[in-house]
């Protein structure tokens, strides 16, 4: 039972949501902070960076991700019924050293397309205290939708994230982000634990005071994240520019004033035939943002807009028809028509984007669209195999030819298809009884480890009499004793 005295508030919550991240102070002493250092770096000693086994190898380890600050953020930005994901890695800045480089964090090797949506969080652990000159992580505040860096690079912020010893960062997985340069001898640890949304929001899972969105207006896509978070609609801030005035400012030289003029237009609330066409103009503008807030702006005018969107992902510029499939997952309803029918397209992108439009709008897809999903188990595009797995686990549950579906995708010969597979069936949970035999199989997955877990998870979610036996042979058959090392193997 989560404490909801450590939920987010509402400021803290906006921050997620603009920023990408934000910080968590852990209620746990600096005693058991310096316990963890040393127990990995004794680990580091005996057996090199233990990876995904630095849980079992420092168990102690554990108790960061259930004190009540960390649950309270993962459960505010996540839902009451997250998971831990089975990938984990214990990251050791070695000094002296120039750093790491930007990146966003990959999906183990698969170029998925990636959800704005608050579906993957972070949580970044410092066992030990963690100056600027001991090489904090650094991230890129507000980046966690955008594909690319800035053009200009020296427009982008750049923040180090520093603290005392049990500092946490509650990360979108998708922010770009670094580690700082280590100018002392000492070694600095960071823990790197991922978590995963297993049920869309319906309602703030937040200390929620006020369903408005009161942040910044510069992005539309926030507003937009805000409503999804809080599961409706939201009192937006109206623009007092006029619409003619907004319109003009799409001609500037300026990407900020562009991408402040889309924005405008997004909270004006307006909808005519001219302002859906310079709409239309701009989701082909060579800032990424401004492309993804128009698509943004015009996926939350519903109907009018779904015939620009729908024949942009037909555009020759994949960048169009990327913000397309993010406009038309915003339109929800309106957009699955369209949708639908773009499954049936010779394109394989077209496929691959339709179906991720409607995973990602969750539960507003609608009946039929796992049905509908469900007749590409075997497109010839490990891609569009790959987005379908995924996206019928987000889509309602309304037949078990979703279950069998993915069943099926379990034995694709692509290991990405058969962990997202896995995923999708721990996302229906207790609906998906019938994939205990499967699911029993893919627990011993020779060539993709995280099919192996997470069909672990799945079987946990299903939480049958079958489904717990299978869980605890496997585990039996798996147990890993912290103790073993290369001095110490009996």
């Amino acid at each position: 039972m989560v404490d909801s005295t450590f939920l987010l508030n509402d400021e803290q919550m906006r921050a997620f949501i603009s920023n990408g991240f934000v910080k968590i102070e852990t209620q746990l002493p600096k005693e058991f902070h310096q316990r963890i250092y040393e127990q990995t770096e004794e680990a580091f000693e005996k057996d090199g960076n233990p990876g995904n086994n630095i849980l079992p190898r420092v168990p102690e380890l554990g108790k960061v991700f259930s004190d009540p600050s960390v649950v309270g953020g993962l459960t505010s930005v996540l839902g009451p019924d997250y998971v831990m994901h089975v990938h984990r890695h214990p990251h050791v800045n070695r000094g002296p050293n120039e750093g790491g480089g930007w990146h966003k964090d990959s999906y183990w090797g698969f170029k998925k397309i990636r959800s704005h949506r608050t579906r993957w969080a972070m949580i970044f652990y410092y066992p030990q205290d963690t100056p600027l000159e001991n090489g904090p992580t650094g991230v890129m505040p507000g980046t966690h939708c955008s594909e690319s860096r800035c053009e200009n690079e020296k427009d982008e912020q750049h923040l180090p994230i520093t603290g005392e010893a049990g500092t946490c960062a509650l990360v979108h997985f998708d922010l770009w982000h670094r580690a700082y340069p280590n100018t002392k001898d000492k070694m600095r640890y960071m823990m790197k634990f991922q978590f995963t949304r297993m049920s869309e929001p319906v309602a703030p899972a937040w200390n929620c005071s006020d369903h408005s969105w009161l942040g910044s207006t510069d992005q539309f896509l926030w507003a937009r994240h805000w409503d999804w978070h809080i599961g409706g609609s939201s009192q937006t801030p109206r623009s007092n520019l006029s619409v003619d005035s907004l319109c003009a400012d799409l001609d500037d030289e300026d990407d900020s004033i562009r991408l402040r003029a889309i924005s405008g237009l997004g909270f004006s609330g307006e909808s005519s035939v001219k302002t859906i066409g310079v709409l239309a103009e701009s989701l082909s503008d060579t800032n990424e943002l401004v492309r993804l807030n128009a698509a943004y702006v015009l996926g939350s005018m519903g109907s009018p807009a779904v015939s620009v969107l729908s024949d942009c992902l037909s555009d020759e510029s994949e960048e169009v028809r990327l913000v397309a499939a993010h406009g038309l997952a915003q339109m929800g309803s309106a957009a699955v028509p369209v949708l639908l029918e773009g499954l049936k397209s010779a394109d394989a992108l077209r496929r691959a984007h339709c179906a991720f439009s409607l995973g990602d709008m969750g539960k507003l897809s609608g009946a039929g669209a796992g049905v509908a999903l469900a007749k590409l188990i075997r497109d010839e595009s490990e891609l569009v195999r790959f987005t379908v797995a995924e996206a019928l686990g987000f889509v309602p549950y309304e037949s078990e030819q979703v279950v069998s579906a993915l069943c099926s995708l379990l034995k694709d010969e692509s290991g990405q298809v058969r962990y997202e597979a896995a995923y999708g069936l721990a996302r229906i949970g207790s609906k998906a009884g019938s994939a205990v035999k499967a699911l029993t199989e893919a627990l011993y997955d020779e060539d993709n480890r995280y099919v192996s877990g997470h069909s672990a998870t799945a079987l946990q979610r299903i939480q049958s009499p079958e489904a717990n036996e299978s869980l605890i042979n496997y585990l039996s058959s798996s147990r890993w004793c912290s103790m073993t090392n290369k001095e110490s193997t009996f």
